[in-house]
């Protein structure tokens, strides 16, 4: 029958085996904590359902009860195979504890074990047991369950847990150790402030570490907190020792060596562990998980932790740290290995030798020992029986080196580290908690170089030292390396040592001094890997992306992404690489940390061919390009509204493509990053590769190309200053290989991006020569994009005929190319052109025709943007229920989308359709809606239109001020945003409208109008 493990002493768990039971819900947690309060005895149905819904039950609640109890002895038997764990008793039920244990329990007993010992004046003894009892808790007690009762015994528990502490620290105080008490004494009376005993340890404490004037603070600060809170002043006891501490009364001298209290250790009581790392930092989380191994003590499998991590992760100093905290738990012994499974001098040491070693720790005389290592094994086996050990195997190297060094019975506990978890062989024989350290979080690292550093050059620029532990991945060893150096020159800041790591090219040698430096690490597992890993390894690190999926390494080495996957899995193995979540498109996602693809990139600058390199890096984009260009394709309904460079897509399995793009916008949205950390790459790297000499594309035409492509995503999702960063990347880029198309195609991106920034002028600057360099060359897709953008340019500056002749040039354009997107775009630029022009039957005939392109191509935000501008023809000839319609149905295509501008836009148009149907309350709701989403995109041009019309809508119904300000905030943004003189000057004539009585309603909706 399996064990069963009861934890309340922190959030309620179970476990059988070390296998958690899970707990559905909050009813089955209330339950079983009532229950636990009362282990053995009878809790009668009307105390569970009174704890469940907080002293109101419904009718249902003993039928409810019932089906709970049900369900919990489900889950014992299923998980545990017990059967006799809840027992039905009148008037309620019993938990039958039997042989299972309950560590609130075991907590109450190492406490009175502790209090016994210390009236037998045995203090030593006294702490084992307090700090065996302190060991239990993981947090409050059965925190989160609100039940009254339940409230009550914690309570009454954390009480506990407080006193013994006191107790626990007096008799350390009386041992002679006030000086380590002195942090955690002060943290303690911090949380605790009304606790008196504590205070005057931490007091005594103070003193006997010569901290005189630090104990009389205490006290004032003791005495002022109870004045406050309580409106008491301290204890006798607390003013007596005051008074002693003014006094320098002898009696209150730390204990001489001669009167402190030992144990002599018995010879065959080994005690192996390493000195606890000094700097230890952090890793609240992690050793609690590894404090779950105690709770298995005593069972029938072995308890087998495993911590495993990359080179320089903090594995060996963590486990050291925990087992040192965890050592009184084991009275017999802790054994320490150091197996050299990644040494980079020795080999791994054999399992034998290490046996050798722990026998003789043990007390095993030399010439029992055997010589074959399956005796040794089995005789190691046989000593440890019956005995509590702790057995540290650090660096080790697979399963098999530390099998024969497992014991054989639940009584020990066992500690291994390496690069590999060791699952295979652990998981399912033992009672297995595996554990993967990842990097500390940036409090940590930052607390760690301030330790190491030993000054306050860290803590007194906490932005230098955040970007100082990024700089070293917040990796333990490079930081406590990083740290050492701030601490060898006094003369340096923070921001000095950072701008040494901030240049890739020196940052592994500034933090590889020595043999044990972050390169080494490395090296050893590099040096590991099959010779296919490692090719990917390296060329994994030639690409500048955050992460990515595994066809992108297919695309650096040219195989299938399946093989591909296998391969960047093995590097995961050698924590190597970081596996994510999976994106959007389903794909596992990795990542490499900096100073792993630093060093990556160092082998592959080191043992590839700089051909070998430069094809692996277009392939890679060719990969990200082919998708970009596929999923642009996709929302736009063919291969419409760009200019293509020289760049190949990489191509890639047809049904990858297929499960990738399902959601094309998706894909973008998982990339962007990529992509973004892509064209900087390749746009900064154009000089070494100017114009693709070996008959390949250059890297200044993967730049623009992956540029281009992703204007899709750019635009819609209102990422602008990445489109900015790119675009101006490659335009430098293109420029430097003498590329006048990518010239052309770069100028004309950033004009668009200046449209929609409201920075006509500047647009303008840029369209004339691309313009030219387009038609230099005979580009007349290009060409009718500048054109189309003029149209716009001159439409903002209210020459609305200039802007038809512009719009009606590029249409023909559009049409002899065979754009059909480019056409319906500017069809609908028309539309609106005509309806400013005071034409609304032209517009709306035009709006109809662009409607009809755009589902014919199934480009859904297409359709929405001149569903729009069919909306305003219709509300201008006074059709305010078919605009409605009309306006409705762009909404449905752009919420589908998540086009926050397109949304602005639809509910502002919907507002006008609705005041016209004299539907004013709801008119408001779809402004005061657009007006919302228009400030989360941000577009303050969209705010202002719609809180002009809301302002003229609000002045209607009686709140003329309210209407006013409105107006007013509406031309101040149209001014903020370099909006047209028309603009402007139509929210004056609204605010005149609005000051003159009575208010002229038709006017007013005139004047909102295009």
């Amino acid at each position: 029958m399996l064990q069963v493990v009861f934890r309340v002493l922190g959030p309620l768990e179970i476990e059988a085996d070390g296998i958690p039971l899970p707990l559905q819900g909050a009813r089955q947690r209330s339950l079983m904590s009532m229950l636990l309060l009362s282990p053995g005895r009878v809790v009668s149905v009307d105390a569970l359902a009174d704890a469940v819904w907080h002293g109101s039950p419904p009718v249902t609640a003993r039928n409810q009860i019932a089906i709970c109890v049900s369900a919990l002895r489900k889950t014992f038997k299923r998980a545990a195979g017990l059967d006799d764990v809840l027992v039905t008793s009148h008037p309620g039920y019993v938990l039958q504890i039997g042989e299972h244990r309950i560590d609130a329990a075991e907590f109450e007993h190492s406490a009175a074990l502790g209090r016994a010992a210390a009236r037998g004046d045995r203090p030593q003894e006294a702490c084992a047991h307090f700090e065996e009892a302190l060991a239990m808790w993981r947090g409050p007690a059965l925190e989160g369950i609100g039940a009254e009762r339940v409230e009550a015994e914690a309570a009454r528990l954390e009480a506990l847990r407080l006193d013994v502490y006191e107790e626990y620290t007096g008799l350390r105080i009386k041992l002679g150790n006030h000086r380590d008490l002195l942090g955690e004494l002060t943290s303690f009376t911090n949380e605790h402030p009304l606790r008196e005993q504590a205070l005057a340890h931490l007091m005594l404490a103070q003193y006997r570490a010569g901290r005189r004037a630090d104990a009389l603070e205490t006290y004032r600060t003791g005495r002022r907190r109870l004045a406050d809170e309580l409106g008491i002043d301290p204890g006798p006891a607390l003013q007596e020792l005051h008074e002693s501490i003014l006094a320098d009364a002898p009696e209150l001298g730390a204990p001489t060596p001669s009167a402190t209290v030992t144990v002599a250790p018995r010879a065959t009581v080994p005690a192996q562990l390493p000195s606890d790392v000094a700097s230890f930092t952090g890793r609240t989380a992690e050793l609690a998980s590894l404090d779950r191994l105690l709770d298995r003590l005593g069972g029938g499998a072995l308890p087998v932790g495993s911590v495993a991590g990359t080179g320089g992760v903090g594995k060996t100093a963590l486990a050291v740290h925990w087992a040192h905290q965890v050592a009184a738990r084991f009275p017999d012994g802790q054994l320490f290995a150091d197996l050299r499974g990644y040494d980079g001098e020795e080999a791994p040491r054999r399992p034998e030798a290490v046996l050798d070693g722990f026998l003789r720790a043990l007390g095993v005389p030399a010439p029992q020992i055997p010589a074959d290592r399956h005796e040794r094994a089995d005789l190691f086996r046989s000593v440890l029986d019956g005995r509590r050990v702790l057995i540290v195997l650090d660096n080790a190297r697979s399963f098999a080196q530390i099998r024969p060094l497992l014991p054989g019975t639940g009584q020990s506990c066992v500690l291994v580290t390496g690069r590999d978890a060791m699952e295979a062989g652990l998981a399912g024989d033992y009672s297995f908690q595996s554990l993967n350290l990842g990097a500390l979080d940036e409090s940590e690292a930052t607390a760690l170089l301030a330790r190491v550093a030993g000054d306050d050059r860290v803590t007194a620029d906490p932005v230098g030292a955040a970007r100082l532990g990024a700089l070293c991945d917040r990796l333990p060893l490079a930081l406590r390396i990083a740290a050492a150096r701030l601490a060898a020159k006094p003369h340096w800041s923070v921001r000095t040592l950072v701008t040494r790591l901030e240049d890739q090219r020196r940052r592994l040698d500034e933090l590889s001094p020595d043999e044990r430096g972050v390169r080494a690490g490395l090296r050893l597992s590099y040096r590991d890997l099959a010779p296919d890993a490692a090719r990917m390894f390296r060329r994994l690190g030639l690409l500048s992306v955050p992460d990515f999926a595994a066809w992108a390494g297919a695309a650096l080495l040219d195989i299938d992404p399946v093989d591909a996957e296998d391969l960047i899995e093995e590097l995961v193995d050698a924590q190597l690489l970081e596996p994510r979540r999976a994106g959007a498109d389903g794909q596992v996602r990795y990542r490499l940390q900096e100073l792993v693809r630093l060093f990556a990139r160092e082998c592959a600058y080191e043992q590839e061919s700089e051909d070998e390199r430069r094809d692996a890096v277009r392939r890679a984009c060719g990969a990200w390009l082919g998708l970009a260009q596929e999923s642009h394709r996709r929302v736009y309904g063919g291969d419409f509204t760009v200019v293509r460079s020289k760049a190949s897509p990489h191509p890639l399995p047809a049904h990858l493509v297929e499960a990738l793009l399902a959601a094309p916008m998706e894909w973008f949205d998982s990339e962007r990053a990529a992509i973004t950390g892509l064209v900087e790459q390749v746009a900064q790297s154009a000089r070494s590769d100017p114009e693709g000499e070996d008959g390949g594309a250059s890297y200044a035409s993967y730049a623009w190309a992956l540029t281009t492509a992703s204007v899709t995503l750019f635009q819609s999702r209102d990422f602008l200053e990445d489109w900015r960063r790119c675009a101006e990347l490659s335009l430098a880029a293109v420029r430097r290989a003498g590329d006048p198309l990518g010239e052309a195609a770069m100028l004309h991106s950033l004009a668009t991006l200046d449209i929609v920034r409201w920075d006509y002028d500047r647009a303008h600057e840029r369209l004339v020569p691309a313009l030219r360099l387009f038609e230099e060359r005979g580009e007349q897709q290009g060409r009718a994009l500048v054109l189309r953008n003029m149209a716009l340019c001159a439409r903002h500056w209210g020459e609305l005929d200039l802007a038809a002749d512009r719009g009606r040039e590029s249409l023909v354009t559009f049409r002899e190319v065979g754009d059909r997107y480019g056409e319906a775009y500017v069809l609908g630029l028309l539309a609106q052109i005509e309806l400013e022009r005071g034409d609304a039957a032209t517009s709306l005939e035009l709006a109809a025709e662009a409607i009809a392109r755009c589902r014919a191509l199934g480009t859904g935000r297409g359709e929405a943007q001149s569903s729009v501008r069919f909306a305003e023809a219709l509300t201008g000839l006074g059709e305010g229920s078919r605009a409605e319609e009309a306006c409705r149905r762009a909404l449905e295509l752009v919420r589908g989308t998540r086009d926050r501008r397109g949304q602005a836009h639809a509910l502002r148009a919907l507002g006008e359709a609705l005041w016209q149907q004299g539907r004013a309350a709801e008119a408001e709701a779809a402004l005061r809606e657009g007006i919302e989403v228009a400030r989360e995109v941000p577009d303050r041009f969209l705010e202002g239109r719609a809180a002009a019309v809301l302002g003229c809508l609000v002045a209607l119904r009686g709140d003329r001020e309210a209407g006013v300000r409105g107006i007013r905030d509406a031309a101040r943004l149209f001014t903020e945003v370099g909006a047209g003189r028309r603009w402007r000057e139509r929210a004056e004539r609204l605010l005149g409208a609005v000051g003159t009585d009575p208010l002229p309603g038709e006017e007013l909706f005139a004047l909102v109008k295009p």
